[in-house]
């Protein structure tokens, strides 16, 4: 296939639709990540974590029942294949097209296989416990979201002095996606309430002997008998972790909006900077009294346009 203006511009289309529906799945995923952890459930707080605890004492948990869930997963399910029809196109249109784009080539055929891994994924582990599957979920969202986004955009040569600009967002996107994972893993290994605020952290932390083995994905977190919060206190690492990473993300983020500005990227500068704001109002609000699952969803998919926007600078 030849590449022409027209069909270059359909294939941006394409990939918009893509962007548009892995976001869409980020935010369905988010919910039913959250819902299976007992985010927001009823009676609080002696529902958190209850479905985990069942599941280890020999029990079933048939969470079917819930209708938001199950239309959840079926919308899931919808959005998923449509957008690996659409990944699929991208990658054929890709490697068809004449004369090849090396660097869009490259793009298509590794959103192709992040969609392919993640399907492989849902398939063989459906029913894992373990936190890295959610992590596996969460930062392959994320990939494609950032490669779809890419292929979106036009094909612009980096001036040479916006470099700085590139490199920096590269620096805060990498950064980001740290954030992200801890924040993925928190809520993986029901260590939301581990701790209520950043000395209890550090208390609870000292008192476990800061064991990186803590951090594991691997290890499948054990409950105390106690039905009251928190439910998993050997958490307090992981939620100290994503406490102090978020300034880490706030200094990486901060700069490279204001070169993005002086660059001539005001949109993506102020989009950084409104999305920099909102999240860390609604993540001191999680942090304190409002942990719903509207609110974490909302917190997952700003995120989600955080690192979007990123990507786009680098």
């Amino acid at each position: 296939m030849t590449s022409t203006p027209s069909a270059s511009s359909a294939m941006r289309r394409i990939a918009l639709a893509c962007a548009l529906l892995v976001l869409a799945i980020a935010g369905v995923s988010a919910f039913l990540r959250l819902s299976k952890v007992g985010l927001g459930c009823e009676p609080w707080p002696q529902c958190y974590g209850h479905e985990l605890r069942t599941l280890q004492r020999g029990g079933a948990v048939d969470d079917a029942a819930v209708q938001a869930v199950a239309v959840a997963r079926l919308a899931h399910r919808i959005l998923a294949s449509t957008a690996l029809l659409l990944v699929i196109m991208l990658a054929l249109g890709a490697i068809t097209s004449r004369p090849v784009r090396r660097g869009r080539t490259a793009l298509a055929l590794s959103l192709l296989a992040i969609a392919l891994f993640l399907a492989g994924l849902g398939w063989f582990t459906a029913g894992s416990r373990l936190p890295a599957v959610a992590l596996g979920n969460l930062l392959g969202g994320f990939a494609m979201l950032v490669l779809s986004w890419r292929l979106a955009a036009r094909e612009v040569p980096v001036p040479a002095q916006r470099r700085a600009c590139a490199g920096w967002a590269a620096a805060a996107l990498a950064v980001l996606v740290l954030q992200v994972a801890l924040g993925g893993l928190l809520s993986a290994s029901h260590s939301t309430f581990s701790c209520s605020d950043t000395a209890q952290c550090m208390r609870q932390a000292a008192l476990d002997g800061w064991h990186w083995q803590l951090l594991d994905p691997w290890r499948e977190p054990l409950f105390e008998a106690a039905t009251t919060l928190p439910i998993n206190p050997q958490g307090a690492l992981v939620n100290l972790l994503h406490r102090a990473c978020a300034l880490v993300v706030v200094l990486a983020v901060l700069p490279a909006a204001w070169l993005a500005r002086r660059h001539g990227e005001s949109r993506a500068a102020a989009a950084l900077l409104l999305l920099l704001v909102l999240q860390l109002a609604l993540g001191t609000w999680l942090a304190g009294s409002g942990a719903t699952v509207p609110a974490a969803v909302a917190h997952n998919l700003l995120a989600a346009l955080t690192v979007a926007t990123l990507a786009r600078l680098v």
